[in-house]
C-alpha cells in the first residue's frame, strides 16, 4: 500500500537501491558486536550468501515493484496470499515434508483463487487489459522468489548472525539496483525535483518498517521456526490494504476479486493445515 503511493513519485529501480543501499548503511553499525570470525564468509557460502541476498531483494522487490506500477494494491496483497501455498508446496518437493490431502484441496483452491484475482475468467472474455495481467503474475513471481530465498537462508542462519544475512542481503539489492537506479537518472533526472513530502515519508517507512525492522524480524522468526510460520501474518493484509486502497488510491473491489479471496484465504488454511505453525507464534515477513 505505502510502496503503491511512493512508486507514484519514484522510479522503480531507483526507489528499489535507495531503499536497500540506506537500509545497509542503517544495519552497519550492529554488525560491530560481532568478531571477525563471526562474520567471515567461507568461501563454499558465499555464492549461496548471494543467491540469497538476490531472490530476497533484486528479484522479490524488483519483480514486486514492478508489478504493483502495473496492477492494484488490494490485487497484489491478495496475491501475496499465495506465498504460505508457494511455502508448503516447495517444502514439500525440495525439503521431503509431509504432505496430506487436505493440503492438496488447500493448493488447489488458492490457484483458483489467485487465477480469479489475476483475470483469467475476465480475460477469456476480452476485458482485462494485459498490463494487469503481467503485474499480476509479476506479484507471483516475487513471492515465489522471496521463498526459495528464505528457504536457501535458513541452513545459514545456523552459521551466521541474523542481522549479518541481512545486510548481506540489503547489500547485494543495492549493488544489483545501482546501475539501473543510474539510468533511470540518465533518462529523467528531473525526478528528484518532483519528489512531495509525502513520497520522502513513503520512503521513509520503507526503508525503515518495510526493510530494516521487517526483514531482520523475519530473517529472525526463520532462524526459530519455519518458512510456512513466517509468512502467515498476511492473511491480515487484503483486509487492510482494500480498506485504505479503496478510499486513497480510488480503488475497486470487483466481484472476481471477493470470490477469489474467500478461496485464497480458505486454501491457505487448508494448504497450511497440519504443519507446526499451528502451535507456534509467527513472524512478519518484509512487504513491497
Amino acid at each position: 500500500m505505502i510502496a503503491k503511493i511512493t512508486l507514484h513519485e519514484f522510479p522503480v529501480m531507483s526507489l528499489s537501491f535507495i531503499r536497500f543501499a540506506l537500509a545497509a548503511l542503517i544495519l552497519l553499525p550492529f554488525l560491530l558486536k560481532y568478531d571477525r570470525k563471526q562474520l567471515k564468509i567461507k568461501k563454499q557460502h558465499f555464492l549461496k550468501l548471494v543467491w540469497v541476498g538476490l531472490l530476497w531483494t533484486t528479484f522479490s522487490i524488483g519483480f514486486g515493484y514492478q508489478g504493483l506500477t502495473l496492477t492494484t494494491a488490494i490485487d497484489a496483497s491478495v496475491l501475496s496470499l499465495t506465498i504460505p501455498i508457494i511455502s508448503v508446496l516447495i517444502s514439500w518437493w525440495f525439503l521431503k515434508d509431509k504432505i496430506y490431502i487436505i493440503n492438496l484441496l488447500g493448493v488447489a483452491a488458492s490457484l483458483a483463487g489467485a487465477l480469479a484475482i489475476i483475470g483469467v475468467p475476465i480475460i477469456l472474455s476480452g476485458n482485462l487489459a494485459d498490463s494487469n495481467l503481467l503485474g499480476n503474475g509479476l506479484i507471483i513471481l516475487a513471492g515465489i522468489s522471496g521463498v526459495i530465498g528464505s528457504i536457501m537462508a535458513q541452513k545459514l542462519f545456523k552459521i551466521y548472525p541474523v542481522v549479518f544475512i541481512t545486510w548481506f542481503a540489503f547489500l547485494v539489492g543495492a549493488i544489483t539496483f545501482a546501475v539501473p537506479a543510474g539510468l533511470d537518472y540518465y533518462h529523467n533526472p528531473a525526478w528528484m525535483s518532483q519528489v512531495t513530502l509525502l513520497g520522502l515519508l513513503g520512503l521513509l517507512f520503507i526503508i525503515i518498517l518495510s526493510s530494516v525492522c521487517a526483514y531482520f524480524l523475519y530473517s529472525w522468526g526463520l532462524e526459530k521456526t519455519n518458512v510456512v510460520q513466517s509468512n502467515l501474518f498476511q492473511y491480515l493484509e487484503p483486509a487492510v490494504t482494500a480498506t485504505l486502497a479503496v478510499p486513497l488510491l480510488q480503488e475497486r473491489i470487483s466481484f472476481s476479486f471477493i470470490i477469489g479471496t474467500c478461496l485464497v484465504v480458505l486454501g491457505v488454511y487448508w494448504g497450511t493445515f497440519g504443519k507446526p505453525h499451528h502451535h507456534h507464534p509467527h513472524f512478519k515477513h518484509h512487504r513491497f
